[in-house]
């Protein structure tokens, strides 16, 4: 494949290329496409359906709830419920994903007239997903309906210990399932082994948008029902905003109906109908209508503290709020708790990466500490496998020698079958996940053994997927095309993120005017290239870097090639654009 702009091996080590089959203007049935298509293509958008993606809509790409296994028999169950008042618990996991799967059941059951009871479990007491003693006492409290979201594809033992008592669960996840499933009233996941094609080709939505389609089957369910003759109906639609947010969160692909529900949530966040979610929005400190950037790294980390370093039941309870003042101040809490969490990663993270440069170069990098907080190794774990260029899974272990892992992988490279893999060869005490991010249970004494079995399993994939390692662009541009009506242009091909990812632009030749290390290990420059116009570029903890070395260092005569994403900058008097770097060239 040609290398954009005759680069072969960039200042980081590695190639440029077109992002997608970029055409070649030399065939006589090139046509040249809008900014927009073009984006679209390179995407896997197929030609026929670019209309759908470029405005994508929840009617376009929502497929019949029915098709999924046990959605009717669910739903049915939830609508006996509805009619009957019956208690209903709602047990999620600590993160957003699960967070805002069970507000999202939450808040539509209480429009259809039932008060769900919510219950979190606790990161460090319970752990993660449901535990049988938890499910019983539930229904010894009085729930005659659980419904697990976002955890429940492994809980055999704990829906076992649930059945014995008499408790009817509904399990509603999106993780891996084994060959055999938990014993459930339902069990509701697109990964499910059995799924038909059309249900399993939505095996990349996160668990709320699982959540979403049950509320569609519930609501239809009660429409045949004739209950809706006596009061109004919900409006599913709007409870998108929480969709979007979990989705976003869980870097779910953003992928068909993913893109929809991510588009139209975010619409719906702008009119701040979420009295929690807008307390949170105002703790942010955003001033504008929140993005897809901003869901993952401003809105998700804070629901994600209160589950990490604080109550797991906060974020719950915050975006179940009708109480204005309880929003302010749970938001307010999330907001402190995420600074806490600030703080407790970048120990852990600077640990983790002394000890990985002990353990060698391995397919992946399994590294566990004693006292390490469990939970930030998720966070922690995402740094170090961009920082190795591989996957990498982070233990923290108790003193009893119990670890407690999180992974995260790149793409190419399946972990969450290599650790189900694990747990069935009996290295594991519990584990599961996708294919990008895990979780893991395992003694101290297995940890060598475990990461022998990864290294078997995946080293010849790792290398093959870090071999095929290049960095894609999307368009080249002189240094003056960086500019708002680029930035606004691109927008409209989104939402970006896990799957679809956001267009990146080489802009050059550039000649560095100044640079200096600011923040967190960030470099900042002034860089101008010949058609007199100057840009603001930012390389985020790129400072003990080749990269960052280059931009500090480089002579005004040396000219380079900058890649990376061009984002508004909003601090000036009026909005402009600049550059966030990912990779540098000399030009020759």
């Amino acid at each position: 494949m040609t290398a954009v702009l005759n680069i072969h091996r960039s200042i980081l080590g590695q190639p440029w290329r077109w992002r997608g089959l970029a055409a070649d203007a030399r065939d006589p049935s090139f046509a040249p496409d809008d900014l927009i298509t073009q984006l679209l293509l390179a995407r896997g958008c197929p030609r026929e359906a670019i209309d759908a993606h470029r405005a994508p809509s929840i009617r376009a790409f929502m497929p019949d709830p029915s098709i999924f296994n046990d959605m009717d028999k669910a739903a049915e169950r939830l609508a006996d419920a509805v009619e009957r008042r019956e208690q209903v618990a709602i047990f999620g996991d600590y993160d957003v994903d699960g967070a805002t799967s069970a507000a999202l059941l939450i808040l539509l059951l209480r429009d259809l007239g039932l008060e769900a009871r919510p219950y979190i479990p606790d990161r460090l007491m319970e752990g993660y997903g449901p535990s049988g003693e938890a499910l019983v006492r539930l229904k010894a409290e009085g729930a005659s309906l659980i419904v697990t979201v976002d955890c429940g594809a492994q809980a055999f033992e704990a829906l076992a210990m649930a059945r014995a008592a008499g408790a009817e669960v509904i399990v509603c996840d999106h993780h891996k399932c084994a060959s055999e499933l938990p014993e459930a009233f339902a069990l509701i996941n697109p990964n499910r082994l059995d799924e038909a094609e059309g249900a399993a080709a939505h095996g990349h939505l996160a668990a709320v948008g699982v959540a979403f389609l049950l509320g569609a089957a519930l609501i239809r369910s009660l429409r045949a029902r004739n209950f809706f003759a006596s009061c109004p109906e919900p409006r599913l639609l709007d409870l998108l905003d929480l969709v979007a947010l979990g989705t976003v969160a869980d870097v779910a692909s953003l992928k068909g109906l993913n893109r929809a529900f991510v588009a139209q949530g975010l619409k719906v966040m702008t009119k701040r109908r979420n009295i929690g979610l807008n307390a949170l929005i105002e703790a942010s400190r955003l001033t504008r209508a929140p993005t897809c950037t901003d869901l993952g790294f401003a809105l998700g980390p804070r629901i994600n503290a209160g589950g990490r370093v604080g109550r797991s039941d906060l974020g719950v309870r915050l975006l179940t709020t009708c109480d204005p003042a309880e929003a302010r101040a749970i938001a307010a809490e999330l907001d402190t708790l995420n600074e806490e969490r600030r703080a407790i990663e970048a120990e852990v993270q600077l640990g983790a990466e002394q000890l990985s440069l002990s353990r060698g170069n391995r397919a992946v990098a399994v590294i566990a500490g004693h006292g390490w907080h469990p939970g930030v190794i998720g966070i922690v774990a995402g740094r170090l496998k961009e920082k190795l260029g591989r996957p990498a899974i982070v233990i923290a272990l108790d003193e009893a020698g119990l670890g407690k892992g999180s992974g995260r992988s790149i793409p190419g490279v399946d972990l969450g079958a290599a650790v189900l893999a694990a747990k069935d060869a009996g290295l594991l005490q519990a584990g599961g996940g996708h294919a990008m991010a895990c979780g893991v249970t395992i003694t101290e004494a297995m940890l060598d053994t475990f990461s022998d079995f990864l290294e078997e399993r995946l080293a010849t994939r790792v290398t093959e997927a870090m071999g095929e390692r290049a960095l894609l662009l999307d368009a080249v541009v002189a240094p003056g095309g960086v500019c708002p009506d680029l930035v606004h242009a691109m927008e409209e091909g989104g939402p970006y993120g896990m799957g679809w990812p956001a267009p990146r632009v080489a802009a050059g030749p550039l000649s560095v005017i100044k640079a200096d290390v600011v923040g967190n290990g960030h470099v900042r420059a002034i860089v101008a290239g010949d058609d007199g116009r100057s840009l603001k570029a930012v390389a985020f903890r790129q400072a003990d870097t080749e990269l960052g070395a280059a931009l500090l260092s480089a002579p005004r005569h040396r000219k380079l090639w900058l890649a990376g994403r061009a984002k508004i900058d909003d601090w000036g008097p009026r909005p402009a654009a600049e550059l966030h770097i990912e990779d540098a060239a000399w030009v020759d």
